[in-house]
């Protein structure tokens, strides 16, 4: 029988059978590359990679579904994290999410046609990723953590919760354009707290260790500790280290405190996730990065441990106790 004949007799007509076939169609899968500046076994870093999984359910792409999701985990590893730049970039994916200044500076290397939206960076227009916030004119839009002028405020933070210290140490990757930034920032305000101010660079554990100790012979000592994945990978390292030598300090997320540093003053991580996920959304339905506005944090958390204080044997005002987010005991 031929296939005029069996539409006829099933009733369809040959001319719309094309189009009721194409209606039954499937919807396109779409392809989203994710490559985090953590290690996999990092709890908190899964929380964000959780948040932005959340944020794509709620505007309608499933995995398994519509998305197919790739995720690469490169840790603090500049090698690794190329390696799986080139891995994604080779997938063809429609947009890849990235997370850290490290990654997200390989992936402009590696593509400048593939749309990028980052998330948890500093400094994106000191960085290069965008020419300007409203504009960012590129392959690249996002979430930026601060701004460089946060610096200071870690600074007298860190004098309201630890009145006594008199030398800040500051510990960033002199590598990373926006940690510079904020040191600057901090060597810029103490001395209209009194502090004398030490900087401190690192670019990995043994750095991190070195620094710390030889820092700990000053006397009335405190430490600010930047964001960047080499913090925050070795953050338990930090913490514990900060601990042994009695050295107040505060760092730049919340990751730090959770991980028992003494207090953190920061955006929240997952927030910047939700909102790469709004942005991947428009991005999957049309809009090209460089129409998508840099977003900077509207809220921040100041978060103290109360349980590190009191091995420090720390006396927190209760001022900034009540203006704390969050206490942890």
């Amino acid at each position: 029988m031929k296939r005029r004949d069996f539409l006829a007799i099933c009733g369809i007509s040959p001319v719309l059978a094309p189009f009721g076939v194409r209606a039954q169609q499937a919807p396109p899968v779409h392809r989203i590359g994710v490559l985090m500046g953590y290690p996999e076994g990092d709890v908190q870093a899964q929380a964000n990679v959780a948040a932005l999984r959340k944020g794509l359910e709620h505007a309608g792409w499933i995995e398994g579904r519509n998305i197919l999701m790739d995720l690469r985990w490169a840790g603090a590893n500049p090698d690794s994290a190329r390696t799986f730049a080139r891995q994604l970039i080779e997938l063809k994916p429609d947009v890849i999410v990235s997370c850290t200044n490290q990654v997200t500076a390989i992936l402009q290397q590696e593509t400048r046609k593939v749309p990028v939206v980052f998330a948890f960076v500093g400094d994106p227009i000191g960085s290069g990723f965008a020419a300007s916030l409203a504009r960012p004119g590129g392959n690249m839009t996002g979430f930026a953590n601060f701004e460089n002028s946060v610096g200071a405020k870690w600074l007298e933070t860190l004098t309201e919760i630890a009145p006594k210290i008199r030398r800040a140490g500051f510990i960033f990757d002199p590598d990373a354009a926006p940690n510079v930034g904020f040191m600057h920032a901090a060597e810029a305000a103490a001395p209209a707290l009194k502090l004398g101010f030490t900087a401190l660079a690192v670019r990995d554990a043994s750095d991190i260790e070195r620094v710390i100790t030889d820092f700990s012979t000053v006397q009335q000592g405190g430490l600010i500790v930047a964001p960047h994945a080499v913090t925050l990978g070795n953050r338990g390292l930090i913490a514990d280290l900060a601990a042994k030598h009695r050295l107040p300090a505060i760092y730049g997320d919340r990751y730090f405190a959770d991980s028992g540093g003494l207090a953190s003053f920061g955006n929240n991580a997952p927030d910047q996730f939700r909102g790469a996920a709004a942005y991947v959304d428009l991005i999957l339905k049309g809009a090209g990065p460089s129409e998508l506005p840099v977003q900077l944090p509207t809220r921040f958390e100041l978060v103290i441990n109360l349980k590190t204080a009191k091995n420090l044997a720390l006396n927190v005002p209760e001022a900034m106790l009540a203006k704390a987010d969050e206490v942890i005991e």
